[in-house]
């Protein structure tokens, strides 16, 4: 069989982008699609290269490993769950190689998983490209119904936050697996991405992004301002987070869909806490004074 250089190159890099995006919709992480794009022009160039005579050598087991470590890295590299995402990736592989090898043995002429275990089709490039596109729409729009939240359910709500005559308006989302709680009244803690609340603070006190990853400077800094007293660190756990901090608000009142909540600490997030950005914080319920 006649293996073309830019199909083979094309349809792993296809195949392998979509794997990456679908295990970071799976783990509930941002979608960085640049560097899944980059992630997948690396595993396109491996399929590539080990079918070069000088460089078949790149196909034994432990380089293949080394490649693919590579790949996750470029993907997911400084995620708090790069483990899970590798491992959530590592069996999409698994299951989309076996479902590929099944239509080979019925008798599909599309798909073919080749002796180098990379994928290769002897369809016409355009066909390909169509099939991936096709493919990647419905995974698409396959993940966003799963993983939809609406505020018919209940799972998203308005807030409101005030701190003296100041107000910010966002949508949270009302998630159960959200445990963060203020360590002084016990109550749950919103936790809400750093630049959601800064219609709450003057000029001078609003933290910036090093703030929001260095909060115990950020307390020192922001205590000398006009907020004096308002800023907070708050300790949390997280996977592969065993001691962490982060900078926390005190507001004078919550409101969740026009429900006065009363006095709430809100922790400041450096890092979006949505995907797809429909909504800006995060409370692990409706608090009760």
């Amino acid at each position: 069989m006649v293996i073309y250089a830019d199909t083979l190159f094309l349809l792993n890099a296809l195949v392998d982008y979509l794997l990456l995006l679908a295990a970071a919709r799976l783990a509930g992480e941002p979608l960085r699609r640049l560097r899944f794009g980059l992630g997948a022009v690396l595993g396109g160039l491996y399929a590539v290269v080990i079918f070069l005579p000088r460089l078949a050598f790149l196909a034994h087991p432990l380089c293949r490993a080394a490649a693919g470590v590579l790949m996750l890295l470029t993907a997911y590299g400084g995620s708090r769950r790069l483990l899970r995402q590798g491992i959530i990736f590592l069996a999409l592989t698994c299951a989309f190689g076996g479902g590929v090898v099944a239509i080979g043995l019925l008798g599909g002429q599309g798909l073919a998983l080749g002796d180098r275990g990379v994928f290769y089709s002897p369809l016409d490039l355009k066909i390909v490209l169509l099939s991936a596109a096709v493919c990647y729409g419905v995974l698409t729009l396959a993940f966003q119904r799963m993983g939809r939240h609406t505020a018919l359910s209940g799972e998203l709500v308005s807030a409101r936050l005030t701190l003296g005559e100041r107000t910010a308006e966002l949508t949270a989302l009302v998630d159960t697996g959200n445990t963060l709680s203020d360590p002084a009244t016990g109550r749950p803690v919103m936790v809400a991405e750093g630049d959601s609340v800064k219609e709450l603070l003057p000029q001078d006190c609003r933290p910036g992004p090093e703030d929001l990853r260095d909060p115990a400077g950020a307390v020192a800094r922001l205590s000398a301002g006009s907020c004096k007293g308002r800023f907070h660190l708050l300790p949390y756990r997280a996977v592969g987070v065993d001691r962490g901090l982060l900078l926390a608000l005190r507001v004078d009142r919550l409101e969740l869909d026009g429900a006065d909540q009363g006095p709430l600490l809100v922790a400041l997030s450096p890092t979006p806490v949505s995907d797809g950005g429909g909504y800006r914080a995060l409370i692990g319920g409706v608090p009760r004074r």
